[in-house]
């Protein structure tokens, strides 16, 4: 098969790594891709919202299957273009259509999802510019801390957590009224904060039948004790100790199990991944957020425990046969580093020469913000940068292999978090 992934970060590297190795792959595009896509295979210079570009590209390189990586082009409806165009709909796209995307795209559509499938979340309510006096008022009954989320895509910055009411009522003003999210916080949903453990859970549907992958937790506070600014993830663990077959079997029955239920019940078609970000709530999972695509660095840790061919997983997913697929999980533990940028989140160094990648001894590389410059350097170009993962027998071994390969590798500004996963242990 010729496969075309579409984006360019750690998630992307992780996913290149993983399908390279199917013989059922005989042809690999990345696109854009990065500095260490390339050694899975080719490169194409392509936006991953020009969807035109892309289904042009997939017609002339006779493209057996496409992959999308990120939300943006899933919520754009790349997966429907698709579908429109002659040339390209008989091309499966692994990843929801727009209709399927919106349980990312819009949190009041998600919210309203759970509610109407009685999948177990946190009480809310959704307000605009127009209903801003009513979420004034709200926000002394909904309780402290309160939860602020935007509807709309906002880089997974979109979410404040509010410890004071005056905070809230001036974050919720922010958004409403001065867009502090742009057009992400045109509609904002006031829940009330969960309090317990978060971790994912992913799934893999035909829009029938669905196989439950590794669960991971991840790590968003870039300082070491989760302290700081909200990133876009410092490191994972999968899987998740606390995340017993117990616990697992009650996120099948009341979250999992609902969902694909009632994607069907409502009509909507859904061939892809499922992120599910959960609470943990005194053992009892409560739904967090849907996203439509696999997380990012969460990827990282969950498809090295993978022993399935993941390409032939795919197949399943375009044929829907998924449930005539094997997939078979590893018992070692994944512990992910991801390494950043100096200034992030905020303003970050960039186009830093990066050395010692040689010198790691027993870890995956997944580059995630880097390029190559015409010397045949590899250098910065993003926050996140680059993500090591080990795979090993426990998750001291993992955690201790994968921070000690990370102290190998060397840019100006480099840093990364020494206390992934210590939480656990």
């Amino acid at each position: 098969m010729k496969i075309l992934l579409l984006g360019s970060g750690g998630r992307e590297s992780a996913f290149a790594w993983k399908l390279s190795q199917s013989p059922k792959c005989e042809q690999l595009y990345i696109a854009p891709g990065n500095a260490g896509t390339g050694q899975y295979g080719t490169n194409v210079d392509l936006k991953v919202t020009d969807s035109d570009g892309i289904k042009q590209f997939a017609v002339e390189n006779g493209i057996n299957m496409v992959l999308v990586g990120p939300e943006e082009p899933l919520v754009k409806g790349i997966h429907d273009d698709f579908l429109a165009d002659e040339r390209t709909k008989h091309i499966p796209v692994i990843g929801p259509q727009a209709e399927g995307a919106q349980l990312e795209g819009s949190k009041d559509f998600s919210k309203q999802f759970m509610n109407r499938h009685n999948i177990p979340a946190a009480t809310s309510r959704t307000f605009t510019p127009g209903t801003l006096q009513e979420g004034l008022e709200y926000l002394p009954k909904a309780g402290l801390p309160v939860v602020l989320k935007a509807d709309g895509l906002a880089a997974g910055k979109g979410v404040l957590i509010c410890t004071t009411l005056e905070e809230a009522q001036d974050e919720l003003v922010q958004m409403l009224s001065h867009a502090k999210f742009g057009a992400a916080s045109s509609k904002v949903v006031v829940e009330r904060f969960l309090q317990g453990i978060e971790l994912s859970v992913f799934v893999l549907t035909d829009g029938n039948s669905y196989k439950v992958l590794p669960s991971a937790k991840d790590y968003k506070r870039v300082g070491e004790g989760d302290t700081g600014l909200n990133t876009g993830g410092m490191g994972s663990v999968s899987p998740v100790p606390f995340a017993d077959e117990k616990f697992l079997k009650k996120v099948e029955e009341r979250v999992i199990i609902p969902t694909i239920e009632g994607l069907k019940k409502d009509n909507i078609p859904y061939k892809g991944f499922i992120f599910i970000g959960l609470m943990n709530c005194y053992g009892d999972p409560y739904m967090i957020e849907y996203n439509c695509r696999m997380g990012d660095p969460e990827t990282e840790s969950v498809l090295p425990r993978i022993e399935s061919d993941l390409v032939d997983l795919l197949i399943g997913v375009a044929e829907g046969t998924l449930h005539e697929k094997e997939l078979k999980i590893s018992d070692k533990t994944a512990a992910t580093v991801m390494m950043v940028a100096g200034g992030y989140p905020g303003k970050y160094l960039r186009d830093k020469v990066m050395t010692g990648m040689e010198n790691i001894r027993d870890s995956l590389v997944f580059h995630a913000g880097t390029y190559q410059d015409e010397d045949g350097d590899i250098r910065t170009s993003g926050g996140r940068v680059i993500a090591i993962t080990s795979l090993q027998d426990g998750m001291f071994a993992a955690l201790q292999q994968a921070t000690a390969d990370a102290s190998r590798i060397y840019y100006d500004g480099m840093y990364f978090r020494k206390d992934i996963g210590f939480d656990l242990l």
